[in-house]
Order: structure tokens, then C-alpha cells, then sequence
């Protein structure tokens, strides 16, 4: 078969799209030489200095078989190079950003790696802010996001296996754990799990957190994620395992605990009683999101008398002349407030901060003012609104949970609200992940893990890793 065939034939392979880019031109010795490659995903210049120079100079003879082994071993040292035998070998790698070099007369491929995918540097993570500690996150490219792990973990005892998935889009995945800590039952699983996924395209990491979950459909977060290597270095030494996708900038961790979205990477470069002060403000944020609509809702209600005389009177005076009774009025204040917030989101960022103002101020007051919606049920959705954001990661749980235990409020009173309490936190403590309690180590109270729970201890008292997360050596320090 001519070079001329063999580069058709390979394009042909390809489906003949525009991108794909053949070369031919002619060696020493009258030897026929051709490159196939994608024109966006290489390299130019180290294509150019790396290939096609040294093969125009170099002096081809009769055994091409030889000379091809000269060749990766000598004159192509600027990049990796790889041998395949057959043309359908080569499709996979030229799509990875591989330049497939052939020779007319001989079997034997080259596949050189001259990739240039465009990605952008490591930098801060603009939805995890950082007051103290390192301030790199990750980005899109696995490669950068695994020298970001390796560069903290100078340890041979870290173990990565990699993974393909995804039909159409090939993705890299590298399941990333420290052998001598992560349990081994815990990794299985997780792989197990991985290599069972049939999907054509994995274009996030969120895309395997559904396939991750152990409690199907449910609506708690269920998979852990981090965008700074710290906190995912920081998992991985209690035990934890995490799961690096190309082309996402979020890495998942395993197992996943509840409590775990109470914290902050900066708790751990604050004093423990700041920390501490902090993860406690969140936890009642966390309650005050979820629940102040609807006792707000069940007391002005059901349960009025209980409401201290003056602030009754105060509230009663606002609510005069409202069209809406109390339940429906909160409800339509909170659906308003959500709408806003999809508004701003979506909008160009000047033209959302603008929307926000607007909407908050101007329509808020305007609707206050034309008796259409009273004072105190803004402020008291405005409030939960703000609390949700104590708790980021929860943010989207805690919307859903906030219409539930107002619908609740509305319809049941307080009784209603205490009764879906215990309902809810029952659910959650009888959830696991990956053999780990997920409102450890609360439910059950494990005593040694509340150094870092609730409350925080310093770290030269934590001399054990947490025992809610399965692992082989319990050990930190000493």
C-alpha cells in the first residue's frame, strides 16, 4: 500500500473531517513519509522541530524496520513516541492529540505525542474563597490537576488507576488513594462501580457523582467535591478516595460525610475556637435556611398567642390589608426570590448585579408599598435566603427542603414542623456511604472523631484519623 493510501485510508478512518490534517513529503533516500494528525489538537512548533526536520534529515536504507527503531530511540527525543503495527491502532491516539508518522513500505506506525489542548493555570477557585492557606485550585486538564495532587503527596504509597469512560468522549478518570491508609473494600467498590458505567459522554465530574451515590434518588449530596488539592490531599490521608475527571475542575471524594459541607479549608488555618465559633454559626444557618419560613408561617397561623405581645402587634400591623393569607404569601415570596435568583445568575455578570438590585430593592419595596406583600414576610425570606449561603455546597437541598417545611408550617402548625424534623434527620442517619454513617460522628456519636467535628481541636490533639471512615492505619501521629 502507498503512503498516499495509507493516509487516505486513515482519514477515512476518521470520517474525513476538515480538521484532520495529512503530510506528505520525501526523505533522504527517496523514502515516502506521511503525518495524520488533528490541526487543532497538536502542537505546531514541536511538531515541526521534533518531526518533520529530523525525519527530512535523516538518512533512510533499505531495513526501514531498523531505522524506525533508530528513529524513537535517537532522533524523536524531544517528546514520547510509541509503535503500532496496524492503521485502526492509531485512530484512538490521533484523536488524544497524537501525530501518527508513516512510511511507505513498512508496517511499523509511529505515534508521537505532540498534544496542545487549550486549558487555563491553576488559580484561585472563585466559589471557594480563601482568607488563609494555599490558593491554588484545580482547572480542565487532568494533567495539571494530578500534578497539583503529586506535588503535595511525595509519597510512593499513592496509587492511581486509570480509567476510560464514556463511548463518545473517552474521558480520562484516575482514582486517586493512598494504598497504606484508603480501605481496600471502599476502592474496589468504587471501582466496581466506575467500570460498570455505559454512557457516551462524561463531560463533568458531576456526570459520575449520580452513578457514585449509594442511596439512589435521593436528594442529599451523597459525593463529596473540592476544587483546591489541599482539601483533597487533606481527605485522602483519613482515608478517603478521590476521583480526578479530565476537563472538570471539581474532584470527587469518598466516602461522604454530612458534616463534611459544615467545614471549611480555612478552619484548619484559623485558631480551633474561631473555627469552632464558625462551624457552629453554620449549623444554625443551616437550620435557620430550612426552617424560619415555615414557623414563621405556623405561628402567625396556628400558634399566634405564643408570639410576644408587642412584636404581634407590630407584625399584625404590617399584615393589615394583605390579599394573602400568610402561608401563600410566603410561598410566593419565596418562589419570587428564587426566580430572581436564577435571573441574576444566568444574566452577564454586570447586567445580574444590576438584575439583583433591582429586583431586591426596587420590586421588593415597590410590592411592600403597594400592599401586595407585607414587610415582615420578605425579611423573614430574605433571612433564610442569606442563611442558605453559610452552607454553599447545601445550597440547593436546602431551597428544596425550605418549600417542604413551609408547605409543612402552613398546613400542620409547629407540631407538623418538629414531626418532619424527626423525620428528616431519621432518613439521614439511616443513610450510609461506602460503609460510613452519613451524619457521623454525630449519629452515631463516635467520642474520638468530635476533635474534628462540631467543635475543633487543635491539630496536635487529632492523633487519630477519623474512625468514621473505614481505613487501614488509625494512626496520625507519633
Amino acid at each position: 500500500m502507498s503512503i498516499t493510501q495509507k493516509t487516505d485510508a486513515l482519514k477515512q478512518m476518521l470520517n474525513n473531517s476538515q480538521d484532520i490534517t495529512t503530510r506528505l513529503f520525501i526523505c533522504k533516500n527517496n523514502t515516502k513519509c506521511g503525518l495524520v494528525f488533528i490541526d487543532s489538537a497538536v502542537d505546531k512548533l514541536l511538531l515541526s522541530s521534533s518531526v518533520i526536520e529530523p525525519l527530512q534529515k535523516f538518512d533512510f536504507t533499505n531495513n526501514k524496520d531498523n531505522d524506525i527503531t533508530s528513529i524513537q530511540q535517537t532522533i524523536i527525543a524531544y517528546t514520547s513516541v510509541k509503535t503500532v503495527k496496524t492503521i485502526e491502532d492509531t485512530l484512538q491516539d490521533i484523536l488524544n492529540g497524537f501525530c501518527a508518522v508513516l512510511f511507505e513500505d513498512c508496517q511499523t506506525i509511529l505515534m508521537v505525542e505532540c498534544a496542545k489542548w487549550i486549558t487555563r493555570l491553576p488559580s484561585e477557585p472563585p466559589t471557594s474563597a480563601v482568607i488563609h492557606g494555599p490558593r491554588e485550585g484545580f482547572v480542565e486538564d487532568i494533567t495539571i490537576n494530578m500534578s497539583l495532587i503529586r506535588k503535595r503527596l511525595k509519597t510512593k504509597e499513592l496509587k492511581v488507576e486509570q480509567l476510560i469512560i464514556g463511548k463518545e468522549t473517552q474521558t480520562q478518570v484516575r482514582v486517586c488513594y493512598l494504598s497504606n491508609i484508603a480501605d481496600n473494600n471502599v476502592v474496589k467498590k468504587i471501582l466496581t462501580k466506575l467500570k460498570q458505567i455505559k454512557i457516551d459522554g462524561i463531560i463533568d465530574s458531576s456526570y459520575l457523582a449520580s452513578f457514585l451515590g449509594d442511596n439512589k434518588g435521593s436528594l442529599f449530596k451523597q459525593v463529596g467535591t473540592a476544587e483546591k488539592p489541599d482539601v483533597v490531599v487533606a481527605k485522602m490521608l483519613e482515608g478517603r478516595i478521590a476521583v480526578v475527571v479530565d476537563g472538570s475542575p471539581f474532584v470527587l471524594t469518598l466516602p461522604f460525610l454530612y458534616i463534611e459541607d459544615l467545614q471549611s479549608s480555612n478552619d484548619y488555618y484559623l485558631s480551633p475556637a474561631h473555627a469552632t465559633f464558625m462551624r457552629i454559626m453554620r449549623c444554625f444557618g443551616l437550620f435557620g435556611a430550612i426552617i424560619l419560613p415555615g414557623i414563621y408561617v405556623a405561628l402567625l397561623v396556628y400558634h399566634y398567642e405564643i408570639i410576644p405581645i408587642k412584636l404581634l402587634i407590630t407584625i399584625t400591623n404590617s399584615i393589615q390589608g394583605i390579599p394573602l393569607p400568610p402561608f401563600i404569601e410566603v410561598l410566593f415570596i419565596i418562589v419570587m426570590f428564587e426566580c430572581l435568583y436564577e435571573a441574576s445568575l444566568r444574566m452577564p455578570r454586570y447586567i445580574g448585579l444590576a438584575l439583583s438590585i433591582v429586583g431586591a430593592i426596587i420590586l421588593g419595596d415597590t410590592a411592600v408599598k403597594a400592599g401586595l406583600i407585607s414587610s415582615p414576610g420578605v425579611l423573614v425570606v430574605a433571612v433564610a435566603g442569606m442563611l442558605s449561603y453559610t452552607v454553599p455546597d447545601q445550597s440547593a437541598q436546602i431551597s428544596v427542603l425550605r418549600v417542604i417545611f413551609t408547605i409543612i408550617g402552613g398546613i400542620f402548625g409547629l407540631y407538623g414542623l418538629i414531626l418532619g424534623g424527626m423525620v428528616l434527620i431519621a432518613y439521614l442517619a439511616s443513610m450510609t456511604s461506602y460503609n460510613s454513617p452519613y451524619l457521623a460522628p454525630l449519629s452515631p456519636f463516635i467520642i474520638p472523631d468530635q476533635k474534628d467535628g462540631i467543635l475543633k481541636r487543635s491539630l496536635n490533639q487529632q492523633k487519630t484519623r477519623p474512625q468514621s471512615i473505614p481505613n487501614k492505619n488509625a494512626r496520625r501521629q507519633g
